[in-house]
């Protein structure tokens, strides 16, 4: 079931996972993934924002390891990654029927440029959402920790964003936080410090009764 707006809904399960990075995003994206393919036989496409494309690895690359630009240009750079991840991976996916998962989407564009660069909300949703023609996720899982803990888990050298600051990202969590509570029916706020496996289990928990319709043929 996915929530397309304007547009007759398709049959597949759209699923996003959103947060800091170092959360535990890619951990439980692929906890998830196993366990509808072993357990429910689902078709999965785990996929990523950006980077889920060939193009998408390139302007990945851009905007993270690149040249600093503007914020404006930062978002004009996402939102052109994410309408071909949309028309080019997710939505022939959806129409097939299968379960994607993406670690990242259209939320962490308004949380991170929005919120962290204090680009205007508003306008930039309208963009988002023109760009992937109205396509949200059925539920969206944020993987809530305190900023002050998230450079504890980064490896490697860290990007653009992940070197942007401790109030850019106080404001990002603040705007990803303040979009759960203005669609709590979609999103489902996690804390991202407790133990792996009680936050999967309660994924799974989430994730299981949007199964069943999906199965029968439900595209409501």
């Amino acid at each position: 079931m996915t929530s397309l707006r304007g547009v007759t809904a398709i049959p597949g399960l759209f699923l996003s996972f959103e947060g800091g990075d170092g959360a535990g995003k890619t951990t439980q994206l692929a906890r998830l993934a196993q366990w509808l393919e072993q357990e429910h036989g689902r078709e999965v496409v785990r996929t990523r924002e950006p980077g889920g494309t060939t193009l998408g690895r390139t302007l990945r690359e851009l905007v993270l390891h690149g040249e600093d630009v503007d914020a404006r240009t930062e978002a004009l750079l996402y939102a052109t990654d994410r309408a071909h991840h949309v028309a080019s991976v997710i939505r022939p996916a959806l129409e097939r029927g299968a379960v994607v998962i993406t670690d990242r989407y259209l939320d962490s564009s308004l949380a991170y440029q929005a919120g962290g660069r204090e680009l205007g909300m508003s306008e930039l949703r309208d963009l988002q959402m023109w760009a992937v023609r109205g396509l949200l996720p059925r539920m969206t899982f944020l993987l809530d920790l305190d900023p002050a803990l998230l450079a504890q888990r980064l490896t490697g050298e860290p990007d653009r964003l992940e070197r942007a600051g401790a109030e850019f990202h106080r404001r990002t969590r603040g705007a990803f936080l303040d979009l759960a509570g203005a669609e709590p029916e979609r999103w489902r706020v996690l804390d991202a410090a407790a133990p792996i496996e009680d936050i999967s289990a309660r994924i799974r928990a989430e994730v299981e009764p949007l199964l069943a319709p999906v199965a029968e043929g439900d595209a409501s």
